[in-house]
């Protein structure tokens, strides 16, 4: 079968051997991580995190609270770059776009049934449209893994297409939930389908339920990433999420990626860590002492 969805998949050589796959990120480690321990990647890292609250007890005041810290950041560290973008819930954008004073930090909400991806179209179009006219800069959406493995793959462009046009300006971040993907093969597929439908971003895991970031997805993902961009021209970002905890996980993630893509994705226009935790261990490394500003 060989369609507008299929053919770029056919025509793709990006590796999907899983031994291969995991023996190339032992390489790349092996040979360049300890190069990336340093003062100036860590102060990049920082800067390119999706600072995230996505809890069930997360209410108008807690994310005030959350918001304001990133505020307070510029006065106590006025040497250091701040995160990229806070990430909440779609109902808390209109809250952190009041209390936000830093231009320089984007709103981001999860949306579109997050994190299942599971309701009506009208419902996922719906609820992103709301979140960008009440201050989203930036949407991240579920792939749809369960059409993906029907083989459904017109419904999974048209899900990412439709919600892509729902963000007018704001740029879509693809969550392609790679722990329930699973194989290197699956989440090549879904990288290149979410791509060709528009996402700005291709991101790997919610968090949630399925196992999150795994150097192995980053690996097939930044390579889908390096062949898109060589057959289009279009620089798609990267983004990890789900277990990204310490400084050493993101100096993993961050040598994998700038030894596929190379510098000029090292920074938060097209990559991106989605972290609670990281940031406060990131800046305790940069300031030599525990620190817990977050």
């Amino acid at each position: 079968m060989s369609d507008k969805y299929h053919q770029p998949i056919e025509a793709s050589t990006v590796t999907i051997d899983d031994a291969s796959v995991a023996a190339a990120v032992n390489k790349i480690l092996d040979e360049h991580y300890q190069e990336n321990c340093n003062t100036e990647v860590y102060r990049t890292l920082f800067n390119c995190i999706d600072l995230t609250t996505l809890a069930t007890t997360d209410s108008p005041a807690s994310v005030s609270d959350f918001t304001e810290r990133v505020n307070s950041f510029e006065d106590k560290h006025p040497d250091l770059p701040n995160v990229a973008a806070i990430c909440v819930y779609p109902n808390f954008a209109q809250v952190v776009r009041a209390v936000l004073d830093v231009s320089s930090v984007r709103v981001a909400c999860v949306a579109g049934a997050f994190p299942s991806g599971q309701s009506f179209p009208e419902v996922k179009v719906a609820e992103t449209a709301m979140a960008v006219s009440t201050g989203a800069d930036e949407i991240d959406m579920v792939f749809p893994v369960g059409d993906y493995l029907d083989g459904d793959w017109e419904a999974v462009s048209d899900d990412i297409a439709e919600i892509k046009a729902a963000c007018g300006e704001a740029h879509l971040k693809v969550i392609l939930e790679t722990g329930a993907l699973k194989s290197a093969e699956h989440i090549r597929n879904a990288s290149i389908l979410s791509m060709y439908s528009g996402a700005d971003f291709i991101k790997t895991s919610t968090g949630k339920v399925y196992p999150g970031a795994s150097l192995e997805a980053a690996y097939v993902m930044a390579q889908s990433i390096k062949e898109y961009y060589e057959k289009t021209g279009r620089k798609v970002g990267f983004k990890a999420a789900g277990g990204v905890a310490t400084t050493e996980d993101a100096v993993k993630y961050y040598t994998i990626v700038k030894e596929i893509l190379g510098e000029e994705w090292m920074n938060n226009t097209t990559f991106r860590l989605g972290a609670s935790r990281l940031a406060n261990n990131l800046l305790s490394a940069l300031l030599g002492s525990e620190t817990k500003h977050f």
